[in-house]
């Protein structure tokens, strides 16, 4: 036996008493993530409303602002504030009649139900497709021509005197239908030759459908109506098309993706996890 294989042996035999001897210890670790903005000036938030569209299955400014100020009540030190949640595709519809700013951003008369434009040829009685109401948000390009309302400091300084000068949180929900078709890669359990159990990934040709949720979260300075800071997120969750789940229950579980993004903007935040030690 030579030299090499006298090692080796002993390089073993040390390696299999370690192992034998080592204990193997879970510990858990939190990891601060610092806050993006500075609240320490506000001890209330008034969570004031959102423009909101892509699907009428849910009303996403209702929910949206409930789902916050829960979290906001449980989750920070700032005093939530009670009130009336803001229709703020209504408010910002009114400020560009009054101010006559974007005429595109405004229905033709002959757009709107129950009024007929002068010189125009009517509709077929044939078709039957119901049009969509003046105002009506599906895209991106629709949000877009309503967000001017978010730099109109005098109007949210307005609001911040009527509750005492909070910060104040506010933004834009998009939240639509998504479905697509390609490849996807799946782990399936198969069996080897030795009747041992193993996860092989595939790659599967599906038709998934499900949902986009796209949120921009504003927050304004109360006291002068000034945007302090904004973000916005993405996120989607697919199915495959034979799994039915509701448009609310889909919209919970991609909400519950980005709660810690949105409370980390407030406050400081702690990412929980484990780490191994030996021993």
């Amino acid at each position: 036996m030579t030299a090499r294989n006298v090692a080796a042996i002993a390089s073993l035999a040390l390696l299999s008493a370690t192992v034998a001897c080592t204990n193997f210890y879970e510990v858990p670790i939190e990891t601060p993530i610092q806050a993006k903005l500075d609240v320490s000036a506000f001890r209330r938030v008034l969570v004031a409303g959102f423009i909101s569209g892509g699907t009428d299955d849910v009303d996403a400014n209702m929910e949206t602002v409930r789902l916050l100020r829960s979290q906001l009540r449980s989750k920070t030190n700032l005093r939530v504030i009670e009130a009336e949640v803001l229709q703020l595709t209504e408010l910002a519809n009114r400020q560009t009649r009054a101010a006559g700013a974007d005429p595109a951003a405004l229905p033709a008369v002959g757009e709107i139900p129950g009024t007929f434009q002068p010189g125009a040829q009517p509709a077929p009685a044939a078709d039957t497709a119901k049009p969509e109401a003046p105002g009506t948000i599906r895209s991106k390009k629709d949000m877009e021509r309503y967000e001017r309302i978010f730099a109109d400091a005098a109007f949210w300084k307005k609001l911040g005197e009527e509750y005492e000068n909070p910060l104040i949180i506010t933004g834009t929900i998009l939240f639509t239908p998504q479905q697509t078709a390609g490849w996807v890669n799946q782990n399936r359990e198969q069996y080897d030759q030795l009747g041992r159990r193993i996860v092989v990934p595939v790659r599967t040709y599906m038709e998934r459908k499900g949902f986009v949720l796209e949120p921009k979260f504003v927050f304004i300075d109360g006291r002068t109506g000034a945007t302090l800071y904004s973000e916005t997120q993405r996120r989607e969750r697919l199915y495959p098309t034979q799994q039915s789940v509701p448009a609310l229950a889909s919209y919970f579980e991609l909400m519950d993706e980005l709660i810690p993004d949105f409370l980390g903007a407030l406050s400081t935040q702690k990412i929980r996890g484990t780490r191994i030690l030996l021993r």
